[in-house]
């Protein structure tokens, strides 16, 4: 199981997402994700990831969701643990990894994300708690899924 954290940033009735420019996800638009480093928490590898893929320091998180990933065609499952980033600092920059951009909230860009993000990012951004899988297949198509609410 890979672990991984990612990180809703949130300012004005908008959303804070980067286009993917390498690697995993290329080509699309997400939250600022990533793989914990050895001896690190969700909550230091939500900030790290931030800081690395948009320069932005993050001050205060609150987490909402534990999302399980798996695909048919390999081996890799994560556990990914989401974050609300409450409070945060400094200058939005572009990375190797990332293009960050704002987006408003009824205009995120669905379409260019991982299918499974309209389907569980709704019920993040209304506030509530979440705990949901995923499985995809060939070419990245979402096979099946389950999202429940948690207390």
């Amino acid at each position: 199981m890979i672990l991984a954290s990612t990180t809703f940033i949130i300012k004005d009735d908008q959303i804070l997402l980067g286009f993917k420019k390498r690697g995993f996800g290329m080509n699309k638009w997400s939250t600022f994700s990533g793989k914990l480093d050895r001896d690190e928490n969700y909550i230091e590898a939500a900030r790290r990831e931030v800081f690395e893929e948009c320069g932005l320091n993050i001050l205060s998180l609150e987490e909402r969701a534990v999302i399980k990933f798996a695909w048919t065609n390999n081996n890799d499952k994560f556990e990914v643990h989401a974050f609300l980033a409450l409070k945060f600092e400094g200058q939005v920059e572009e990375s190797e990894e990332m293009i960050p951009e704002w987006f408003d909230l009824d205009k995120i860009p669905y379409d260019k994300m991982w299918p499974d993000n309209k389907l569980w990012w709704p019920l993040f951004l209304a506030g509530k708690k979440i705990k949901a899988s995923f499985l995809y297949g060939e070419k990245n198509k979402l096979l099946e899924h389950k999202i429940d609410l948690m207390p």
